[in-house]
């Protein structure tokens, strides 16, 4: 039985693979690697900056820094965004400044404003590759006058983050804040069972090997004002529909939330956000505006809570993945919560 099974789920893995060529960034920028603080495309008074990174396998690469200050404040913000995504949330951002946090965001190396003409988008063979961005933006927020800082992290993000401070001691972090982490595979149970772990391996031979996604475009069509949504963002830096990835990438997620799962113990309060549901594909599309249709939220709660000592789980009814992008009334509400929790900690 259990070889046919290893049989039926690679043959799972040979139908999503994809036999075109990954997407290359045709939008990437050609500015240099690392600049001073210049007017961000969102205005408004955030700003960004280019910091240059150590060279890896893809050749040069590089991460952005994008801010918005509230004057004399000793706190702040960093935010770490999710997978096929990049920092444009200017609302969460102008509620943290209204509460006197400076906000400051990370645009990944490969993602958003970082991206460089050539590269392969979301590329990562392992998520500690982004701690230096991270290293990065938190050495500025430090330079500029911040000693208590909150990170905070959506979906892949929340993920990176959360691996990020099982290892970390710094002391001017105080808290982590996850928004529907990725913290395991939203599959069906003969996928995750033998289809990951035969992918997980392939990719630390064959990393390069294009692993399809699904083609469905419920989630954008949430989010997206031309569908129906709130909001508008840059198409080019969060497709409308989730690119291909490729066997690296799966292997690096997989092992993160692998050794967080069996050595979490991350010491600064957690807050812990999901949806109330995740979405199903054979419901209505009209539910996928009040649902987390990316991830299960069983999951999040189930290897959330075992994150850390100190956690704080609350669920969003009507949440989105990106909970911060949800409908007025929810967002409302989630951030008077994160608001309420934050003077706990303060």
């Amino acid at each position: 039985m259990k070889k046919f099974a290893l049989i039926i789920a690679t043959m799972m893995i040979m139908l999503t693979y994809s036999s075109c060529g990954r997407h290359k960034a045709t939008a990437g920028s050609d500015e240099p690697f690392s600049t001073g603080w210049q007017r961000d495309t969102l205005g408004d008074g955030f700003e960004m900056r280019y910091v240059r990174q150590a060279d890896d396998y893809s050749g040069q690469v590089r991460s952005t820094i994008i801010r918005k200050v509230s004057a004399g404040a000793k706190r702040g913000v960093l935010y770490v965004h999710g997978f096929n995504d990049y920092f444009f949330q200017t609302e969460m951002a102008d509620r943290f400044v209204d509460s006197c946090y400076s906000f400051y965001a990370v645009d990944l190396r490969k993602y958003g404003r970082s991206l460089m003409k050539g590269q392969t988008p979301f590329q990562a063979r392992d998520l500690s590759e982004y701690f230096a961005d991270i290293d990065s933006a938190i050495s500025v927020m430090k330079v500029n006058g911040i000693d208590s800082i909150v990170l905070m992290g959506h979906s892949t993000g929340g993920l990176t983050t959360a691996y990020y401070m099982n290892t970390s001691s710094d002391p001017a972090i105080k808290c982590l804040i996850l928004n529907s982490p990725f913290l395991d595979w939203n599959l069906s149970p003969a996928l995750e069972k033998w289809a990951i772990p035969i992918v997980t391996a392939a990719g630390k031979i064959v990393p390069d090997l294009e692993i399809s996604q699904s083609p469905s475009q419920i989630y954008s069509e949430s989010l997206l004002k031309k569908d129906g949504g709130e909001w508008n963002y840059n198409t080019d830096w969060k497709m409308e529909q989730s690119p291909d990835v490729d066997a690296g990438w799966i292997r690096a997620i997989t092992v993160a939330q692998r050794r967080l799962r069996k050595d979490g113990h991350i010491t600064v309060p957690i807050l812990l956000l999901h949806s109330e549901r995740s979405y199903n594909t054979d419901e209505p599309v009209a539910e996928s505006r009040s649902s987390d249709a990316v991830l299960d939220i069983t999951d999040i709660s189930r290897y959330g809570r075992v994150l850390g000592n100190e956690i704080t789980e609350v669920t969003v009814e009507n949440g989105l993945h990106d909970l911060a992008l949800s409908r007025k009334g929810v967002r409302d509400p989630m951030f008077d919560y994160i608001f309420a929790w934050l003077d706990r900690i303060f």
